[in-house]
């Protein structure tokens, strides 16, 4: 948990260096209607890097996160569509996400497949699924209803935004002082010692995939609604998104360690680099590599640390 702390620290310094220069040299990066994008584009990276998050620390990884997205958005679109109430149809797409988040689940604890082949495979095979029964086509006329969940677009970001701080809150209690969230720990740490310990390592995981799963379609959800349409190819790239997220904060790639004030500051300072590319006038193309280079260091790190622990002990 110190290096989990020490990594916040870091983290939030680099957060305030970086905008102390944007406030420097492009104050106008702090527009209201930037902040507001901002925030708009990064709520449902967020709700889904908790999930993420929680998979990472019980040990195991999950890459099909951007498929299941781009499932539960086209699914949240297309039940609307057909005449479904809008409330309905975001409980649908949700619950979708969770079924989806524990099919890998039981296919990880249960069967024992490694969670970075399940979820390749997953990841995949929804991804060509929906673009076979979609035929690439975006999901259109939904009804006005569903744009913005029914609220007007000056007052779904505030509610947008306070359901994303009571989920954050919910996980962040939930992992430092539920017995669920030490169970958590106790399997990503050590697998046989939790079950020495009396803890069922499956069900731990599979509960952890379908809430993993579950965060994912409210974050499907939560994006949707910013628009009149809903692609059916969204979610690209998501995946490396939110694990870059959760890693930088903190969370260590072999399980047992991290937190969700990691994960969210994580979330903060990868999300905010692509817009200060563009106002710094530099190709966005240099965004997955600046990302990519932060993941490396983040890692690396870890792997120093862990080194001199050693020698230590």
């Amino acid at each position: 948990m110190i290096r989990a702390s020490s990594r916040e620290r870091s983290v939030a310094i680099a957060i305030i260096a970086l905008g102390a220069a944007l406030a420097v040299m492009r104050p106008a990066y702090f527009s209201p209607q930037n902040l507001n994008d901002l925030v708009l584009a990064n709520i449902g990276v967020l709700t889904i890097a908790l999930g993420t998050t929680l998979v990472i620390i019980v040990g195991e990884i999950d890459i099909s996160v951007g498929s299941i997205f781009a499932v539960c958005s086209v699914a949240a679109g297309a039940a609307a569509v057909h005449g479904m109430p809008v409330a309905l149809a975001a409980i649908v797409a949700c619950g979708l996400g969770a079924c989806l988040g524990a099919m890998n689940g039981v296919l990880v604890a249960v069967a024992g497949i490694p969670s970075i082949v399940v979820t390749l495979a997953t990841m995949i095979g929804l991804r060509e699924t929906l673009r076979w029964t979609t035929g690439g086509a975006w999901i259109e006329n939904l009804p006005a209803g569903f744009q913005w969940l029914g609220l007007t677009q000056r007052s779904y970001p505030l509610a947008a935004s306070a359901a994303a701080v009571v989920l954050t809150c919910a996980t962040a209690w939930m992992l430092r002082h539920s017995r669920a969230g030490r169970h958590v720990y106790a399997v990503g740490s050590n697998v046989d010692a939790a079950r020495l310990a009396g803890i069922d390592p499956v069900r731990v995981k599979c509960i952890v995939f379908a809430l993993g799963g579950l965060l994912t379609g409210v974050g499907a959800v939560v994006n949707a609604a910013r628009f009149n349409q809903v692609p059916s190819n969204g979610g690209l790239g998501l995946e490396m998104q939110v694990i870059a997220a959760a890693v930088v904060g903190g969370a260590a790639v072999t399980g047992g360690r991290g937190t969700v004030a990691g994960t969210v500051l994580g979330v903060v300072l990868l999300g905010g680099i692509g817009p200060a590319l563009t106002f710094a006038g530099v190709s966005a193309y240099w965004e997955r590599a600046l990302q990519g280079a932060i993941v490396l260091a983040a890692v690396a790190a870890d792997a120093i640390q862990s080194r001199r622990q050693a020698r230590l002990a």
